[in-house]
């Protein structure tokens, strides 16, 4: 493995993204390994390559992820690597291209550096060079979960007039809405700090709101990880949004 040490948080977290979702692809198409096998060897092998780069080139971090214990100590570190090797499992193990990658470092309990590899596209998306952000579609596009849609994404669909679009993992759907594939990307049921920390920063970098439902801030490295929901889109529709999601959620 190259020297990371002289990279840029940015760098180290874009190699890794690379690495993982190289490695992710190889699992798929030569381990002969399929179903839940699959799935269990695609999230402890690229964690297992995340974990060690980070212990050797950033050992003073502290680090949070989906597929290791949680520790206590991560609460009073400044700089949190906040890692799901595999969002979207479901997706990675049914053939689909719908998964990620996410690597992002918190500091101080915002999403200060990401990148969100999406391997099956040979594409990493980095909060220190994040692509110009499209126009919204002339009919607007809301992504949603693939197999738990958000009532109120679809609820707030109909009173605008746009099209739900089901996309797996949840960096899948947060490149969607970057990438122009997408205008908005609502939320609800609950996620995990690693579901959404990388993409975030990349949103937020590439210019886009990104918030809880209600507006306020999405903040990482708490003692509780859940993330009731989110809400991703262009700065002009926020206010739209958070105020139809408040009207359809009975505020």
């Amino acid at each position: 493995m190259p020297d990371h040490s002289a990279l840029t948080d940015a760098d180290l977290a874009a190699t890794l993204a690379v690495q993982a979702g190289h490695l992710l692809m190889h699992i798929r198409s030569d381990s002969g390994l399929s179903g839940t096998a699959l799935g269990d060897a695609g999230d402890r092998q690229a964690n297992d390559l995340i974990l060690a780069a980070l212990a050797r080139h950033r050992p003073g971090d502290a680090i949070l992820s989906e597929e290791s214990a949680d520790s206590g100590d991560r609460l009073g570190a400044e700089r949190v690597w906040i890692i799901d090797p595999l969002d979207g499992t479901r997706e990675y193990r049914q053939g689909r291209d719908d998964f990620a990658v996410h690597v992002g470092l918190s500091v101080n309990g915002a999403p200060a550096v990401g990148a969100v590899g999406l391997p099956p596209r040979d594409i990493v998306l980095r909060s220190d060079t994040p692509p110009a952000l499209p126009a919204e579609a002339a009919k607007l596009r809301i992504a949603t979960s693939r197999t738990r849609p958000a009532p109120i994404a679809a609820a707030i669909a109909r009173r605008v007039g746009a099209e739900c679009v089901r996309i797996g993992s949840a960096g899948a759907k947060t490149a969607a809405v970057i990438l122009g594939q997408a205008d908005a990307y609502i939320h609800t049921g609950e996620q995990s700090e690693w579901d959404n920390c990388a993409p975030v920063a990349v949103a937020l970098a590439a210019g886009l709101h990104c918030s809880r439902i209600d507006g306020s801030p999405l903040r990482y490295n708490r003692r509780n990880v859940i993330v009731p929901d989110l809400l991703i889109c262009h700065r002009h529709r926020a206010a739209q949004f958070i105020a139809l999601a408040r009207e359809e959620s009975g505020g």
